[in-house]
């Protein structure tokens, strides 16, 4: 499989320039100007040329509850976004407790083949708040654990499991919420488990990597806890960065005021924050009318992003990049996230310079669920690239 795409303006986290990729066998074999290979030839001129992204944080509903959403909607959905890893959380139907449903998820999204898929293990047993023997039988192909959509509320529980994820090198991805407290302040119920969590690993020395940060109070903890040294990183998610509890949608941690905003937007362009994720939650319109909180996010992720932050001129171009592509990439230990030699051939082109109008019912995601139907977004993705392959074309 060999790909030469010419003339595109290339950007990650630390160049920007116009230029010439050559995929060979997967992986970007020569990057430079004036390229000439016999292959496949992709005109790139006049598109920005970026690493694909990498979202840590996805709801792909499979198994058991693919009504939502399944492994070949959310694939499809997720190249449609511009992403070629995916993270995908344990709340499913039979809940990620076993390898055998590991093996299932990543069995069938090896066959569909868009995207690379990592499967979470739910942190206790089934997310029975207090069981974590089965972590002893989960192997090396599961790099996050993580009871997210509920969180581990006994402190022991979580202590004990931090000391196993040390032990065993998986990412603990905290949901940061006290469920006693989420009745009577939703904010303190985010806090407290964020305090919480970060003194656990403190003494554990676990990487802890706090989810869909939402809260000013909680992102200045983390931010505390990294100039103590602390193996911390963090996400926050496009809604959580652009919109206010001004609009009346539900997501789980709600939204929030704008000078909660304001801090996770200092903590992106400051380093503080290390990724955006999706935290892609698709439900169909019945359980959506019924409360059910998220947002079916992967296919508008970039553009949302790219239009609220840097074209409003919060961060940089090569900050999206970095906190889209490179440090996702980083915190699950893949070869992806840059436009260098030797990295694989995830790539993607996008066109920042016209609008596009957001049309929930056109995404391939079975969840329409988005508060920005209708808004329009700079930034849609032209060509997905895996491995030096098209996954998604614009032009079908």
């Amino acid at each position: 499989m060999e790909v030469l795409i010419k003339n595109g303006r290339i950007v990650d986290c630390s160049q920007d320039f116009i230029g010439d990729v050559y995929i060979k066998d997967g992986i970007i074999n020569e990057i430079g100007k004036n390229l000439n290979k016999d292959c496949e030839t992709i005109n790139g001129e006049g598109l920005l040329l970026l690493p694909s992204f990498i979202d840590l944080h996805a709801h792909m509903r499979d198994p058991g509850l693919t009504y939502k959403e399944d492994l070949l909607s959310g694939s499809k959905a997720a190249v449609r976004g511009g992403y070629t890893a995916v993270n995908l959380m344990a709340n499913t139907n039979p809940v990620v407790s076993t390898m055998e449903t590991v093996n299932y998820v990543l069995n069938k999204a090896q066959q569909i083949g868009l995207v690379d898929i990592f499967q979470a293990v739910s942190i206790t047993k089934d997310f029975n708040g207090v069981d974590i023997d089965h972590l002893d039988r989960i192997d090396s192909s599961v790099k996050v654990i993580s009871d997210d959509g509920k969180g581990v509320l006994n402190d022991s529980v979580m202590y004990k499991a931090m000391i196993k994820a040390k032990e065993k090198g998986f990412v603990i991805l905290s949901h940061a919420e006290n469920s006693d407290m989420t009745p009577h302040d939703t904010r303190m119920a985010e806090d407290l488990m964020t305090i919480r969590d970060l003194y656990l690993a403190r003494h554990t020395g676990c990487h802890l990597h706090m989810a869909h940060v939402s809260t000013k109070e909680s992102m200045e903890e983390i931010i505390r806890a990294k100039k103590m040294g602390y193996s911390i990183t963090c996400e926050v998610s496009p809604h959580h960065l652009a919109l206010t509890d001004d609009i009346d949608y539900r997501v789980n941690p709600p939204l929030r005021k704008k000078e909660d905003v304001d801090c996770l937007i200092y903590a992106l362009r400051e380093g503080w924050a290390d990724a955006i994720a999706t935290d892609h939650a698709p439900h169909s319109i019945e359980d959506k009318k019924k409360g059910s909180p998220g947002i079916s996010g992967i296919e508008t992720a970039f553009s949302f992003s790219f239009t609220k932050l840097v074209k409003k001129g919060h961060i940089s171009l090569n900050k999206l990049s970095e906190v889209m592509s490179k440090k996702p990439s980083r915190i699950l230990g893949l070869n992806k996230g840059e436009i260098k030699i030797g990295y694989d051939g995830d790539v993607v082109l996008v066109d920042i310079d016209n609008m596009y109008k957001v049309q929930a019912d056109e995404f391939q995601s079975k969840g329409k669920n988005t508060p920005i139907d209708g808004m329009e977004l700079y930034g849609i993705v032209i060509r997905t690239i895996k491995g030096g392959k098209t996954v998604y074309s614009l032009e079908g």
